[in-house]
């Protein structure tokens, strides 16, 4: 198994695209441009989720779907004042905290480029001072355009992206915007790949989902349309940092995260267990009491039922423009999901109810 993930260019390009819930299509030529080479037909569906197949190796009627959402949080115009300062609300999870100071993207008939903005210590009174917490509503975007001008361009409801670039990091780590959950699209690309060397039963359709921020919409319509008997959702988790105690995120260096929880169908929970086990490959386990946060809950509770199961990526800073990750952990986590996957054959998926 590779130590290192072999197309950084197509994880830097996928991370620094826009692509905010409900806005996702941007993202369609590049998947295609990449999955294309290693899967056997690739569409895109009528609520915009990319899914490409990867054909199965027996006249089987089983089809397994993996999913990783390529939508990250984003902002939208909500009042452009006399000033031609823009006034903005939220479209996802999004921190208000981390805002102020950062470059975005304000895609109107063009795409402009402003700044976020905030009243300077030296002119906020003492009371406001001691409440350091920024507020969505005192937040502004500065694009240097007076209001007449800004208005020829720019609408009420337009998209506003974070502008941030990948940064590489020293032991294999990198940094940047909407590696929640890009970093798990990369890690399904990269699965695809391995399955190049691989046979297996299954037709396999990889989905990078849409609006997963907004409450796994994409997971839901695109399992609904494939109606798999099996699915594998990927996702990140917090990993460890100063001030998290260890019981709330796991290790940055402990390689993939394999969940357990009422999201997670028992089997496919061992199926992951053992495949990484008996491959040496360094994983780490995550109790959840809750099955919500991912696209996991939505797939599993699609039509009748589908057996599913979830595995992430440690990630640092989530929902800021500096998510953090270890390219490590995309590639074994990669290497993992497909040696597990060609493992399923007939008699496996026969054998799985719901619970």
């Amino acid at each position: 198994m590779s130590e290192k993930i072999p197309d950084q260019k197509f994880l830097q390009k996928l991370c620094e695209m826009s692509g905010a819930s409900g806005h996702e299509d941007d993202l369609h030529e590049l998947l295609q441009e990449k999955f294309a080479p290693v899967t056997d037909e690739c569409q895109v569906d009528n609520f915009g989720n990319f899914i490409a197949r990867s054909c199965g190796s027996e006249d089987v009627d089983m089809r397994i779907m993996i999913a990783a959402h390529m939508d990250e949080i984003g902002l939208m115009v909500k009042k452009i004042d006399e000033e031609g300062f823009i006034r903005i609300s939220a479209v996802g999870g999004i921190d208000p905290r981390t805002l102020p100071g950062q470059r975005v993207k304000i895609h109107g008939k063009e795409v402009l480029t402003g700044i976020i903005g905030s009243l300077p210590p030296h002119l906020l009174d003492r009371e406001t001072r001691k409440n350091k917490a920024h507020k969505l509503k005192d937040l502004y975007i500065d694009t240097g355009m007076a209001a007449d001008e800004l208005e020829e361009v720019i609408s009420v409801g337009n998209v506003i992206t974070l502008d941030r670039k990948l940064e590489k990091l020293n032991g294999n780590y990198v940094s940047g915007k909407a590696f929640d959950d890009r970093a798990g699209v990369m890690m399904m690309y990269e699965c695809a790949r391995e399955f190049q060397k691989l046979s297996h039963a299954s037709d396999i359709f990889f989905v990078a989902t849409t609006q997963e921020e907004l409450g796994y919409k994409g997971g839901i319509t695109s399992a609904y349309d494939l109606n798999p008997e099996i699915a594998f959702a990927i996702d990140v988790t917090h990993g460890l940092m100063p001030g998290v105690d260890k019981s709330k995120a796991v290790d940055m260096d402990g390689g993939p995260v394999i969940s357990f929880g009422p999201h997670v169908h028992p089997d496919l929970f061992k199926l992951l267990q053992d495949t990484a086990r008996e491959r040496d490959i360094s994983h780490q386990i995550e109790p959840s009491s809750s099955p919500y946060g991912t696209d996991a809950a939505g797939i599993q509770i699609v039509r009748s039922g589908v057996a599913t199961a979830l595995l992430s990526i440690p990630l640092r800073y989530m929902h800021t423009s500096v998510e953090t990750v270890k390219l490590d952990n995309i590639k074994h986590g990669a290497y993992l999901l497909a040696r597990s996957i060609a493992e399923i054959d007939e008699e496996f998926v026969e054998e799985l109810t719901c619970y």
